[in-house]
């Protein structure tokens, strides 16, 4: 007769332990949503009226901005997305949102664009290189270089 820890032991152990890593490996690989910046809600933004809203108010309605233009703080920008990632793999954007609003001298708002992930463009970087003046030595005769060249004291 077979005893009952027998019957039992060995194989739901195994099957058990099995199970676990398997939930444990997919749970590492699971897809997770980030979201960065700061995307403000359609209702408030549309609630934003020309003429009558200042910067003061902009910022009690949307906080403050992600940046603002370089020259004349006249606009700012609201900027925001939402990007995953599946395991290692590159990240891949959802959602990108980039709210402008304009301001004119007296500080009220003049215009609200929104822009999103269809509007952007892809920018090549320029790979040039820019020459430098001097020599190029190694770290070796850097250190050769320098031997003597301070009097001792």
């Amino acid at each position: 007769m077979k005893s009952l820890s027998n019957s039992f032991g060995r194989p739901a152990l195994r099957a058990s332990l099995l199970a676990g890593i398997l939930a444990l490996g997919l749970g590492a690989c699971a897809q997770d949503i980030r979201v960065r910046g700061n995307i403000p809600d359609a209702e408030v933004v549309s609630k934003i009226n020309p003429g009558v809203h200042s910067r003061i108010d902009i910022q009690s309605l949307l906080g403050s901005p992600s940046t603002k233009s370089t020259f004349q703080d006249s606009k700012w920008y609201y900027i925001g997305q939402k990007s995953t990632q599946f395991a290692f793999f590159a990240p891949e954007v959802l959602e990108r949102t980039v709210l402008v609003v304009s301001f004119d001298a007296a500080g009220l708002v003049v215009t609200t664009r929104t822009y999103d992930l269809a509007d952007g463009r892809t920018i090549d970087p320029v790979d040039r290189i820019t020459p430098t003046e001097g020599r190029e030595i190694s770290i070796l005769q850097q250190l050769i270089g320098n031997l003597g060249r301070f009097p001792a004291q």
